[in-house]
C-alpha cells in the first residue's frame, strides 16, 4: 500500500518523462488486479504485475547501476541504441528494459471500460487489413503463431506510413526494429497460465474485450500526426 501511494504522489508531481530514466520505476496500471475480470483473472494480472514485470525492473536498475553513461536514456532509448551499448550488458539490457517497456505498453493496451475503434482508426485499419474483423484475424494468427514466448504487434512503419503486424521473440521490442508500437499482446504462458492454461487462443479472444482502443488511437495520432 506505502509503495502504491508513493508511486501515485510520484505521477502527480512528476511529468512521465521525469519517470522514466534511473532507476526505473514499475508505475501504476490505473486499475486493480480484479477490474479486467472475467477476460483476465486478478490471480494472473498481480502475478503479471507484481512478480514478472516488478522483476525486469529490478533487473534492468541492477545492470546499469554501475554505468552512470546510459542512466540518463529512457527504456525506448536504450532499446533502439543496443549496439551501441557495452556488449557485457547489451543482452540484459535487450531482455529487462524489453520487458519494462513492453509490460509497461501492456498495461495500457488494456482497459476495464468499454471502448471500440475511432472512426479514423477504423478508417487505417480497413485500409490496411481490409476490415476490422480480417485485422483481429491476422493478428490473431501471429498471436498463436508465437513459438514458445513473445509477443503480437500493431505498428505503424514510419519509412512507409503503413500499419503492420508483426511478432517478436521474448522481450524483444518494436522499436529496436524502428518500428511504433500501437497495441500489443503478451504472449508468454505467464500472461494466462492460470485460467487459461495451454489454451492460449482463449486467452487471445478473451483479450480483445479488454482491449484499450482509445490508447490505440493515442498512439496513432502520435505515430502519424499527418493523416
Amino acid at each position: 500500500m506505502v509503495k502504491k501511494t508513493f508511486y501515485t504522489v510520484l505521477l502527480l508531481i512528476l511529468p512521465l518523462h521525469a519517470l522514466d530514466h534511473y532507476p526505473y520505476c514499475l508505475l501504476l496500471r490505473g486499475y486493480s488486479d480484479n477490474a479486467l475480470e472475467p477476460d483476465i483473472d486478478a490471480a494472473t494480472m498481480k502475478v503479471h504485475y507484481e512478480g514478472h514485470h516488478a522483476s525486469y525492473v529490478k533487473n534492468l536498475n541492477d545492470t546499469l547501476k554501475d554505468h552512470p553513461e546510459f542512466q540518463h536514456y529512457s527504456c525506448k532509448q536504450l532499446l533502439t541504441m543496443l549496439d551501441k551499448l557495452p556488449e557485457r550488458i547489451r543482452t540484459a539490457v535487450r531482455n529487462n528494459g524489453g520487458g519494462h517497456e513492453n509490460h509497461t505498453f501492456f498495461w495500457q493496451c488494456m482497459t476495464p471500460k468499454q471502448t471500440k475503434p475511432s472512426a479514423k482508426l477504423l478508417k487505417a485499419i480497413k485500409k490496411h487489413f481490409g476490415s476490422l474483423e480480417a485485422f483481429k484475424e491476422k493478428f490473431n494468427e501471429a498471436a498463436k503463431k508465437v513459438f514458445g514466448s513473445g509477443w503480437a504487434w500493431l505498428c505503424h512503419d514510419p519509412r512507409t506510413g503503413k500499419l503492420v503486424i508483426i511478432s517478436t521473440p521474448n522481450q524483444d521490442s518494436p522499436y529496436t526494429e524502428w518500428l511504433t508500437p500501437l497495441l500489443g499482446l503478451d504472449v508468454w504462458e505467464h500472461a494466462y497460465y492460470l485460467k487459461h492454461q495451454n489454451k492460449r487462443a482463449s486467452y487471445i479472444d478473451a483479450w480483445w474485450n479488454v482491449v484499450n482502443w482509445t490508447f490505440v488511437e493515442e498512439n496513432y495520432k502520435k505515430a502519424s500526426p499527418f493523416i
